[in-house]
This record gives structure tokens, C-alpha cells and sequence, in this order.
């Protein structure tokens, strides 16, 4: 019998004939396993790609075949008092139920090991001091997230039948998003579509990878808006929503990574094809040039159709006109 683990500890659980027998639902037999966790922890968990198997595709609602061995990755604690914080947010529109903000680069979305605090979370919750209680207890308000890198528009919502048909709409794809970004190299054809599936990397944990055997469907379209000797400028639409889903698509799919991406490029060796002027701009420059420009969505509680845009930050903008 697995032994019920720490808090912070990854651990395997193996399947057995019996806990077939007696677990009709994935998420009640980790809840019974895991008995620390709640099913809305193990939901949130599994949703955040923490649960998977090397040999089968995971579903919360059955339970997989006797042998199949379950890995979780349980994150460290983070502490349970959030705290408000006067950081500054560029704010696109607000209204009674919900909130959107322009996400700069380096800003972290919510509290995770090694980010505690100065994030968007804390900004939010000093604008908005109700917003404890609405949705995951340490994400309140957060329904989708950007990279930390990554800059450009987010929705937060701030009650909860806000929250709860905004995560509808991002499930079901009824969001429009669109990204922009700057990319090594010049992709084959002016358009396309790169569609397959996207899971953890099998050696380092830290990244994710197209084409995983048990990964998820990720499909993104990829526009082509101006083409450089060394890069390119591209718009990129999302259909569905996976973690680094645009990163790993253009690295690994179109093998044009994004510039200054320096956990899927091509590191100095792919930099050096830029010339000396634009590496001058970019100096030791940390995050990715990708940014979310576009986002739009019907109004979960008044029905209105909202639309928000927001241009990239200036590093991006004088990258491009240097080219």
C-alpha cells in the first residue's frame, strides 16, 4: 500500500484490481489516497498538469487500468496568508465583476515556491480587497494565467459566478486570443496550424514538450506578419490553452523559437544570428518576446461582447523598429 506522502513530496501510486473495485472515479480514489487533499485540490492539481502517467491518458471521472502507475508532483506549501500589496497595474477596463489588466513582463501571475509575494494576486487583491474566496483559495480571481515572461492582456474575475463562467468560456474555447511574437529564423509558408499533443518533458521537469504519447490536444494558428533577414514577426491564435503551449509549438513545431526564450532557444549560438544593433537593445533582456494583445470574450453576467487589445512593451516595439 502506497504510503500517504508529505505535502511537498512527489509521489507514484500504482493501481491495483482491488482499488478498481472499490473506486469508481479517479479524483475520489487520489482524494482517498492523498487524504491531505481535497478533490478540489486534486482537481486543481491535475488540471495544472501535476497528475500524469507515462503509459495512458488521465481522466478525473474513471479510473485507469490496474498497473497504470500515477505520478504526482505536489508543489511546496505556499503560505496561507495572502497579502495585499500597492504594485501598480495598467488596468484595460473594470466593472462591478470583473477586472482587465495589462500583465508586464516579469510580473508572476499568483504565489508559487520562489514567488510569495510581488505578484498580480497580491496587486490585485490591495485593488480589490474582496476578492478573497473567489475561485482556488491561493489564485482569487485568477482564472487563466501568462507565463511570467510573457506580458499582455488577463481577466480577473472578481465574484464568483463571474469567475465560474469565465472558466466555462476558457474551457469550452469561447475566447478569442491572440499573441504576437518575435521569432529566430523564418517559418515555412506564410500560415498555419500546429496541432499535437503537449505534456510534461520527459527529463527535465521544468519544460514541456509536443508530442508527448499522453500529453494534451494543443492547436495553435500561426500568422506570418512580417518577415526579417534573421526573424520573424508572427501573430498566433490559440484554440486551446496549455501550459507554454505557444513556446513549445514554435520551438519544436515550426523550429523557429521565440527570441530571448531561454528555456526552449537556441541559446548565444541562435542569438548571435541577430545583428549586433538588436542584440544591443535586447543586453541581457530575461523574458520571452511574446505578448497576449488581444482578448476577447462575452460578458459572463451582462452578456455584453467586450473586446481588449494592448500594444507589447517598449523592448518589443524598439526591436522592431531597429529591424
Amino acid at each position: 500500500m502506497t504510503e500517504t506522502p508529505s505535502e511537498n513530496a512527489d509521489v507514484e501510486i500504482t493501481v491495483t484490481l482491488e482499488d478498481r473495485e472499490q473506486f469508481k472515479r479517479l479524483d475520489v480514489y487520489l482524494a482517498a489516497k492523498l487524504s491531505q487533499f481535497s478533490r478540489s485540490t486534486i482537481k486543481r492539481l491535475f488540471e495544472s498538469e501535476d497528475i500524469s502517467s507515462e503509459t495512458v491518458s488521465l481522466s478525473l471521472n474513471k479510473m485507469p487500468a490496474a498497473g497504470t502507475v500515477i505520478e504526482i508532483e505536489v508543489p511546496p506549501p505556499i503560505p496561507s496568508d495572502l497579502v495585499a500589496e500597492n504594485i501598480p497595474l495598467d488596468i484595460l477596463f473594470e466593472d462591478a465583476h470583473l477586472i482587465i489588466i495589462n500583465k508586464p513582463a516579469g510580473l508572476v501571475v499568483h504565489p508559487a515556491p520562489g514567488h510569495y509575494t510581488g505578484t498580480l494576486v497580491n496587486a490585485i487583491l490591495y485593488h480589490c480587497p474582496d476578492l478573497k474566496g473567489i475561485g482556488a483559495e491561493k489564485r482569487p480571481g485568477i482564472v487563466h494565467r501568462l507565463d511570467m515572461g510573457t506580458s499582455g492582456v488577463m481577466v480577473v474575475a472578481k465574484d464568483q459566478a463571474t469567475h465560474e463562467g469565465l472558466a466555462l468560456l476558457f474551457s469550452t474555447h469561447d475566447i478569442d486570443r491572440k499573441y504576437e511574437a518575435l521569432v529566430l529564423g523564418n517559418p515555412n509558408g506564410s500560415s498555419g496550424l500546429l496541432n499535437s499533443t503537449i505534456g510534461r518533458h520527459p527529463t527535465n521537469r521544468l519544460k514541456m514538450m509536443a508530442n508527448v504519447p499522453v500529453g494534451k490536444k494543443a492547436i495553435t494558428h500561426f500568422k506570418v506578419i512580417k518577415r526579417y533577414e534573421s526573424c520573424t514577426h508572427v501573430e498566433l491564435k490559440l484554440e486551446t490553452g496549455r501550459t507554454h503551449q505557444i513556446r513549445v509549438h514554435m520551438s519544436q513545431l515550426v523550429k523557429c523559437p521565440i527570441i530571448c526564450d531561454t528555456l526552449y532557444g537556441y541559446g548565444p549560438t541562435g542569438m548571435n544570428k541577430l545583428s549586433p544593433e538588436i542584440r544591443t537593445i535586447l543586453g541581457d533582456y530575461p523574458y520571452q518576446l511574446l505578448h497576449a494583445k488581444e482578448l476577447g470574450f462575452v460578458h459572463p453576467i451582462t452578456k455584453e461582447k467586450l473586446h481588449f487589445s494592448a500594444p507589447p512593451p517598449e523592448i518589443f516595439q524598439a526591436v522592431i523598429r531597429a529591424l
